[in-house]
């Protein structure tokens, strides 16, 4: 995948923007190729079978999906391995619910816009009507960026951009600053997009009064979504809005 003047601009603007400057660019390029990018594909497969396997990556991948199914393991296998070494006294359930918020498709989507990501991205034009971008899409091609970072600058170097970015959600939920916020976040996304407000609904009690264990579920409109535990119905709640908000892709929209 070569890069004609436009684009090398292009490259440039988005190394500078996420602070790493690549030995290979075409690793960032594949990375910030959209699978709906079909003209970019179709000139980038006929540019590297014209050049041979020299001018090809590993498969002549044409767009990122590859590298972002590697991204998505590179990242949690890092966040993992942060968790385990920071917070020595965590349960493997307590790591468990931080790496699945930190590494959630929102809070993913909110570091590529703030990193400008998405700007850099090229896309096929039925993509470019979008007035946003799908979260999901937001999120994927920041995946695909570090795994084109770790091909090419290894893990240490993906790992400090990883984590540069990462880290303070990681904080942000081990101190448990936004949890009090899940039910209100819910609220708002709820009424923004159904206009509705949610309900939570006791699915379950266990145990005797003095140690027991509450199951909820939230409910927008008619609909059943996600349920959680905990050891006041107030509890189970918020962990019952935090698991529908991750359900419905929603928490990006909240994360400052």
């Amino acid at each position: 995948m070569e890069t004609n003047g436009d684009d090398a601009a292009r490259l440039e603007a988005c190394e500078a923007r996420i602070g790493y400057h690549f030995k290979n660019p075409r690793l960032l390029a594949l990375a910030l190729t959209h699978a709906s990018d079909k003209a970019g594909r179709v000139e980038a497969s006929a540019r590297d079978s014209d050049e041979g396997p020299a001018g090809a990556l590993s498969g002549e991948p044409v767009d990122n999906e590859r590298l972002e199914f590697l991204g998505d393991a590179v990242l949690g296998m890092m966040v993992c391995e942060e968790l385990f070494h920071t917070y020595p006294e965590s349960t493997e359930g307590e790591l468990t619910h931080v790496k699945s918020v930190v590494v959630s498709g929102g809070v993913l989507a909110r570091i590529s816009d703030r990193l400008g990501i998405p700007e850099f991205m090229s896309l096929g034009k039925g993509m470019t009507t979008y007035k946003r971008l799908p979260s999901s899409l937001r999120a994927n091609v920041f995946e695909a960026v570090l795994a084109a970072v770790y091909l090419d600058g290894g893990f240490e170097a993906a790992r400090r951009f990883a984590l540069t970015h990462i880290r303070r959600h990681i904080e942000l939920v081990e101190k448990d600053r936004h949890r009090k916020n899940y039910k209100s976040i819910l609220q708002q996304y709820a009424q923004r997009e159904f206009s509705i407000t949610p309900t939570y609904r006791v699915i379950r009690e266990e145990g005797p009064d003095h140690v027991k264990e509450f199951e909820v579920a939230a409910v927008i409109g008619e609909k059943t979504y996600a349920s959680g535990r905990g050891k006041s119905k107030k509890d189970a709640e918020q962990e019952a809005a935090r698991a529908t908000l991750n359900m419905l892709n929603a928490l990006d929209a909240d994360w400052s």
